[in-house]
């Protein structure tokens, strides 16, 4: 069992365009969720998994990914996941010993833009980038299911701006 230890971050500006090494287009789809935990089907270009998300504890929780094949995947996405899909470009940005994965959203949550760094225990000190913006590890009103069930309710792409405004 991998236990995943994450910070997650706005992006100050577009500093960290210099320093993607490599990106990818990532589909998302849930399958469900509960009150501790998701499962949740992903694509790229090359691969397809199951990603099973447990409680969180501090900062970190419980992780189980299996690597399906294709085709389950696609099946998934069409008859099982709701009609909503996250659909991001991840680019990764080595920084200081560690690498950055800012998220580029499109569809329904395009505009927004995230930077997640994965720790290996939550003490870890880590040098922030220059292009690094307001931390937002923990806020529940950037949890990817809460971000689609605000574009849902409005019925039209949510800004920052919105997401930032919204209660706690």
């Amino acid at each position: 069992m991998r236990f995943e230890v994450e910070r997650k971050f706005l992006v100050a500006d577009d500093g960290w365009k210099a320093g993607v090494v490599r990106r990818h287009r990532l589909t998302d789809g849930l399958i469900g969720q509960f009150d501790t935990g998701k499962v949740r089907v992903r694509l790229d270009e090359d691969r397809a998994w199951l990603t099973i998300k447990g409680a969180r504890v501090g900062l970190g929780r419980p992780e189980f990914e299996y690597e399906i094949p294709r085709a389950d995947a696609e099946a998934m996405m069409r008859l099982v996941c709701d009609t909503c899909f996250i659909e991001k470009t991840r680019h990764c940005v080595p920084h200081a010993g560690l690498v950055w994965e800012i998220d580029v959203y499109g569809g329904t949550l395009a505009g927004m833009i995230l930077a997640e760094v994965e720790l290996e225990h939550e003490a870890q000190a880590f040098e922030r980038p220059a292009w690094l913006g307001l931390e937002v590890t923990g806020d529940p009103r950037f949890r990817q299911s809460a971000l689609l069930r605000r574009f849902e309710e409005a019925g039209r792409r949510v800004t920052l701006e919105e997401v930032l405004a919204a209660p706690l």
